[in-house]
C-alpha cells in the first residue's frame, strides 16, 4: 500500500459583484507539502459567465488565472510572488480577498498522487 500524503486545496470563485457575496466556482488550487506539489486547474464556463456576470469580460478573467498558473509553477512571468518558496506561494493565492476573483477557506485532505486529487476535486465542485 502506497503512502497517503496530506494536502490543502482552496476552490477558485467568481464572484461578480463582492458585495452581494454571490460566486460560481471555476477553479482549485492544490498544495502538498510533502510532495512538493502546487497545483491549479480553472475553466470558466462562457455560457454561465454570460448567464451571471455579463458585464464581466471572459478574456480579463482568463488573463487573471493565467496569471495564477504562473505564481503556481514559480515561473518569473509570476513576479516577486511566483519566487516565492512553494508554501508561501500557495498561503498568497489561497488568501481572503475582496476581488472579483476569490478563493474559499483551504480544505484539508489525504492524497496518494495530488495531481489526481486535483483533478478529482475540480471535478466534483467546477465542472
Amino acid at each position: 500500500m502506497q503512502d497517503r500524503f496530506t494536502f490543502e486545496y482552496a476552490i477558485i470563485r467568481v464572484v461578480p459583484k463582492v458585495e452581494r457575496e454571490e460566486f460560481f466556482n471555476v477553479g482549485v488550487i492544490l498544495f502538498s507539502k510533502r510532495k512538493k506539489f502546487l497545483g491549479i486547474k480553472y475553466h470558466i464556463n462562457p455560457d454561465k459567465l454570460k448567464a451571471l456576470a455579463p458585464e464581466l469580460d471572459l478574456n480579463f478573467l482568463n488573463n487573471y488565472l493565467a496569471a495564477w498558473v504562473q505564481i503556481c509553477e514559480g515561473n518569473k512571468a509570476g513576479g516577486k510572488i511566483g519566487e516565492f518558496e512553494i508554501a508561501d506561494r500557495f498561503r498568497w493565492l489561497a488568501a481572503c480577498r475582496s476581488t472579483i476573483i476569490q478563493s474559499s477557506k483551504t480544505h484539508p485532505g489525504l492524497c496518494e498522487q495530488p495531481e489526481d486529487s486535483l483533478n478529482d476535486i475540480f471535478k466534483k465542485f467546477v465542472m
